[in-house]
This record gives structure tokens, sequence and C-alpha cells, in this order.
């Protein structure tokens, strides 16, 4: 199928020939009819991303101090190779669309194949094919114009702004800003009884406002436009203000300030500074407000993704049921649509389409790109080229591709195994990754790369969720496995897996992302110290905080920092003792919270070893994030950030270098394990271990007790 795309680095625009995107929980695939491009949103987006670098740093202010962080922390070359793979990736464009629906997932229920369905918000691309989820779509009765409902989501923010502004019946509204978020709002306000009036910079958005429905509509620089304003409002000034332009001028929020009646509300829907000056608002006590995008539910992953509607009766209008909204208007034929159509372009001439808003040629801003919905386009895989596998060396599988893929696995695989096939839930990705590291081929199907005979070895670089999954599926298809930490998410997973893999009679070798083991300081440690000794081994980690919203604090979806991030340095600690965990105990670091993302953890070892391990994640980000120190025999090892290590003996020893925290090393390792027939780097048992120490930790968090394990590796 094809898909719109641009690259961030320079702006370049492609329509790639890309894998239809897979359809997951709570998701219908949709065969697109019709898109809208935002000549507003999308328009800043390209223009954006076509600007040199300097003038990107200078419109991504937020983005290059993150850089500036990551050189801090990673060095320029590491970090260099972050931000080109940011920028040389390939993003989707668009994000409201109609459209017919192919398929659905299990759990949907209220929609089925041939439902008609406008989309919005995440997934809702520019592309032949689209996967979205149930709460952002739609559905709309046959008859009505798919056309004009790809404007739904616009419409939705539209509606959204007039919901915060919460005017009655009678009443009267000024719109700044007659682009077509603006001409929307004004004709949702008419077909609600409230009186639209219009005002913009431009004569050609006034004029067009006025064709398309508003009341009347004004220029800015018209003089007397206040007064005539205080006319078209009885004299009272207006009952609301939206603000649906963009730009660096505080002007609208002035303007705004001064139309307004006494405690009137003004709406912020477009892009505007908000540094305003105080009279306005406060002789007439002014309620300024934000509006977020389509309506509540937006930013809310648990709404979106996981498709958990809010109840009626306390959120009357969300995301959904303001796209729902729009829709019943535009059927009953209350809305003029089709007067904010300046153009229509077939998905191949996308290019045009943008280069016409860009330019600032005049015209509407309703530009609809169209597709062929006769031809075939229902592809899962894209043969990407042919190449002569190097004998002797494995040949890989990837499923997921995301940023730790990119920086840190295929980097330091590359030229020591044959890539393959690489399968990921949108094409895009597994494109530009396949491309980029000689793939043979890409593909939205994971059981493709299961079921290749060619490929003997899997890496899993998705979320936690779906790793136990893939282990069980990789190994049942006789497959080595490299999965990123964890090894599963609950400790039902895990013993499915323990289950499979001791039930084999040739088993695959196996092998948990756990690299901090195999940085040369953990190595130089473990050189130093006599084996079998007890150690005193304390390690503290400044996690730093993730908000309450991200995916690895969602027990379906992460599993929590515990067994997401926390067992890298239960790992750890396992290594440096040289021995399994015979009891843990541990405690959170606050109360309350359904995940904890603090806690500290006493681990005691069958050889008289003992480890404190403290994951904090209420500390500064400025300073280092973990330190190691192990105890044994008159001696202390002690490693800062993996920058620097102290070793105190007869002799005290400091060692700095580049920060290393064993990545290559363990891939490498596990490679030549594959490729020599040789056990895993960390034998099966061990793995097993961890992820259960990891639930122990937890359980001993919840009762407050300490835990005794089976110690057997």
């Amino acid at each position: 199928m094809q898909q719109l795309t641009q690259q961030l680095k320079d702006g370049k625009m492609e329509i790639l020939e890309v894998p239809c995107p897979a359809m997951g929980k709570g998701q219908v695939l949709v065969r697109n009819h019709y898109s809208l491009i935002s000549s507003g949103t999308e328009g800043k987006t390209v223009s954006d991303a076509r600007k040199g670098y300097i003038a990107k740093a200078r419109a991504r202010q937020k983005e290059v101090n993150a850089v500036i962080e990551l050189v801090k922390k990673q060095g320029i070359k590491a970090a260099y190779g972050i931000v080109m793979n940011k920028l040389e990736a390939p993003s989707p464009l668009g994000y409201s669309c109609a459209g017919e629906i192919i398929a659905v997932a299990e759990d949907i229920t209220d929609l089925k194949p041939g439902d008609l369905v406008a989309c919005g918000g995440q997934g809702a691309y520019h592309a032949d094919i689209v996967s979205v989820y149930r709460n952002l779509c739609v559905k709309i009765p046959r008859g009505t114009n798919l056309k004009h409902a790809s404007f739904t989501t616009v419409a939705s923010v539209a509606l959204q702004g007039i919901r915060q502004a919460d005017i009655q019946a009678g009443g009267n509204c000024v719109v700044i800003g007659l682009g077509l978020l603006g001409q929307l709002t004004c004709q949702l306000l008419n077909a609600s009884g409230i009186k639209s009036i219009g005002v913009d910079i431009s004569d050609r958005q006034v004029n067009a406002a006025i064709k398309a429905g508003a009341r009347v509509a004004f220029n800015r620089s018209e003089e007397g436009l206040e007064l005539k304003i205080l006319d078209e409002t009885g004299g009272y000034g207006a009952d609301a203000v939206i603000i649906t332009a963009a730009t660096t001028s505080t002007d609208p929020v002035e303007l705004a300030g001064i139309l307004c009646r006494q405690k009137g509300k003004v709406i912020i829907v477009g892009a505007v500074p908000t540094g305003f000056s105080r009279t306005s608002y406060y002789r007439k006590e002014l309620d300024l407000r934000m509006s977020s995008s389509y309506g509540p539910g937006r930013y809310d992953p648990v709404y979106e993704e996981k498709g958990l509607d809010y109840p009626v009766g306390y959120v009357r209008w969300t995301e959904n049921r303001n796209m729902q909204a729009f829709i019943e208007l535009l059927s009953a034929g209350k809305l003029d649509v089709d007067s904010l159509i300046s153009h229509e372009f077939d998905i191949s001439g996308a290019y045009e389409a943008y280069d016409l808003i860009l330019s600032g040629s005049k015209t509407s801003a309703g530009i609809i790109l169209s597709y062929d919905t006769e031809k075939a386009v229902l592809n899962d895989t894209i043969v990407i080229g042919s190449s002569r596998p190097v004998t002797g060396i494995p040949v890989a599988g990837f499923i997921g591709a995301g940023n730790f893929a990119r920086n840190f696995l295929l980097p330091n695989l590359r030229g020591h195994l044959n890539f393959r096939g690489i399968a990921t839930a949108h094409g895009t990705s597994s494109l530009f990754t396949g491309r980029k590291y000689g793939f043979e081929y890409c593909t939205s199907l994971q059981d493709k790369i299961f079921s290749d005979d060619k490929i003997d070895t899997v890496f899993i670089a998705t979320r936690h969720n779906s790793h136990a999954d893939s282990v069980i599926r990789a190994l049942k298809a006789g497959k080595n496995v490299f999965v990123e930490k964890p090894l599963a998410i609950t400790l039902s997973e895990l013993e499915q897996i323990r289950q499979v893999y001791i039930q084999m009679e040739q088993k695959p070798l196996v092998m948990v992302g756990y690299n901090r083991r195999f940085a040369p300081f953990t190595k130089y440690i473990m050189r130093t110290l006599m084996p079998g000794r007890p150690k005193g081994i304390s390690i503290l980690v400044n996690a730093g905080a993730l908000p309450s919203v991200h995916w690895v604090n969602d027990p379906e979806t992460g599993g929590g920092r515990i067994t997401g991030e926390g067992c890298h340095f239960i790992d750890l600690a396992i290594f440096l003792a040289g021995s399994p965990v015979i009891s843990v105990s541990a405690g959170e670091i606050g109360h309350g919270k359904k995940l904890p993302d603090s806690f500290v953890a006493t681990l005691t070892f069958a050889n008289g070893s003992a480890a404190s391990v403290s994951y904090l994640s209420n500390g500064s980000k400025d300073a280092p994030k973990e330190a190691v120190h192990v105890f044994c025999d008159g001696t202390v090892s002690s490693i800062d950030d993996f920058r620097t290590l102290k070793f105190f003996g007869k002799k005290i020893h400091t060692i700095k270098s580049k920060q290393d925290k064993g990545h290559k090393a363990e891939l490498l390792e596990f490679v030549s394990s594959v490729k020599n027939c040789q056990e895993s780097p960390i034998p099966f048992e061990q793995l097993y271990h961890t992820s259960l120490v990891t639930f122990k930790i937890q359980e001993s968090m919840r009762t407050g007790n300490t835990i005794y394990i089976d110690h057997k590796f």
C-alpha cells in the first residue's frame, strides 16, 4: 500500500510502498476513500521539517536541549547516531480521514467490515490502509458524503473549542483566525443557534468565511473594528472569543480581551502565546481557557488505546462523541463543508498539494486527498532486496524496530548477522529500518518471521507485554531468541516460558538484554575477586521520573518500572554475587501508586553475599544515574555511571573511559554462542531466576514481608 511520509532531516517527502499496518487489539483496519490535509497543523510540520538545521533548532528549542543533555551523558558520537536515526526516519503525515472498514479486532463488537467510518488522530494517516483504535473512529450513516466526513477530526477540534466557550443558543461568539479551523468553528456556531463573528488579517479569508456561513466577518485592520463588533453584540461585547489563529504575536489574545463582555470567556484553540496585558482580563474578570484538541480522552492512552470510555453522565462530550456530533450535523445537511474544499488530489499528487500550501498561494484551507479503492493494496510484505548470506553467520529476523533497536541493537549487530526479515506494526518503520540495515524484506506480520525457515535467530524489541508470547512462539518454531528485557511481565507468563523451554528436547538459545553484566568495568571487578567469596553489594539507580501515562507504567503494557527496568540491576547484583538469591525484602518510596516506581530492596544470596538495590525516580536528573559498589575481602570496587571505576585495595586504581554499559559485548557474545553452538551467555535458569526475583520484590512490597525463594538455578 502507499503511504505519505516525511523525513525530519531535510524535509524530504515520499509516497512509500509499505506493508499494510498490523491490526492490534481494540483496532479496526480501514481502507481510506479520502483524507484531509490540514494546511495549518500539517503545513507547519512540513515547513519546519524543510528548514535548515539552525532554523530547526530555533523552532524546536525543547528538542535541542534534550540533545545537549544526551551529549553530556553519552558523548557526541553516540548522541549523533541517536539524533540522526530520529531525523532520517520517515514519519507518517495526516490525522483525519474517512473510509470503509475491512477488518476488526476480535474485541470490537459494535463495528463490522463494510461499515463506513471517519477516523482521527493516531493512525489516521494519508495512506491506502490505516489501523486506528476504536475510540478514534465513528460510524458514518450511508448516504453521507465521505469526502466531507474526512473533515471530522478538524471539526472535532472546533467543536471542543465551542464546548469550552459554554455559549447558550442565542448568544454570540467572535472567532479570531479564519483558516479551516476558524471557518468550521463559524459554521458549527451557526448550526448551534449562536451568532458567529469572524476576524482575520486576510481579506481573502474574511470573504471565504462569509461565503462559508459566518454571519459577519471583519479584517483585523479595519477601522472601528471594536465598535462594529460591539454593535453586532447589542452593545454588550462578545459572550466568548475563540482564537483559532496560529501566530507568535500576542495580538489575538489582547484583542480577545478587548472584544469580550464582562465575565466573558476567551478560548485558545490555535497556537498563540498567552503573554498578554492585565487590564482587560482583570477589569472584566474574563475566563481564559485552553481547549485540548478533539476533547476529553485526547492524549489519554487508557481512553484512546484501551478503549475505556468516560461515563456520559460525568463527561458528556469526549473526543469520540464530538466526532459523532459532527457526523450527525453533516448527515442532517446543516453544514456547508463543500465550500471549504478548494482542491482535490489523488494520493500521488500529495507533493503538489503541500507545495501549494507552503507557497502561500491564495487557496482555501481544505485540501482533499483521494484514494483508488479498486486497486489491490493488501500487501503485508515488501521485498527490499536480495542478499547473499555470509556462510557460517546466523540469519536473523527482527520483531520491532523502535528507538532501542535502531540505536543499540542493529548498529552493534551490523556485519555480525545476516539480516533477513523485519516485522513492525507500522510499515514505514520496518521499511526504513530494513533499507538502512540491508534486510531482505519487511512485513507487518510477525508470523512471517516465525515461519521463515531461513531465519534461525529472532530478536524481539517490542513493548513489554508482547515479549512472553513472542519468546514462546520463537521457541516453538525452533529459533534462538534474544529478547529485550523483561522476559515476561507476569509470573504466569514466566512460568509458561519455563514450561515450554524445559519440555524441549533440542533447546534453542534464550537471551535477555541484561547488558550491564557485560560492561568492561563489571568484568574488571569480577576478575579481581575470588570466585565464591561473599560480597556486600550496593547498587544505586537515579532512574528519574516518567509520566504516569507512560506505557512502561501501564500494568498491562509495560508491567511497571520494577519489572521492566529494575530487572537490569537485579541481574547485575546476581552476577556480582555469583550466587542465586534466597530472600528479598523490599519497600517502596511513597505510597498509593498502582505500580511503584521507586524501591529499595535487600537481597540475600546462597553464598552469604547481600545486596542493596535502590531504584529511585525522585532524584535530580543532573546527578549521576548509576553507582555500583562491591565490598569483598578488604577491597572496594566502585563504578560511577559506567564512566569511572575506582578500586581500593593494597593499591588504589582509577580507570576512566567513555560510558560503556555492555550493549555491544552482550550482543557479540550471544551471536558467538549461536554461531558456535555454545550455551547462552546467560543460562536460561539465571534468566528465569532474575525475573522471578523481580516478582518476589513486588510481593514483598505488597505484603511487607520477607519473601524466601527456591534458590536452585
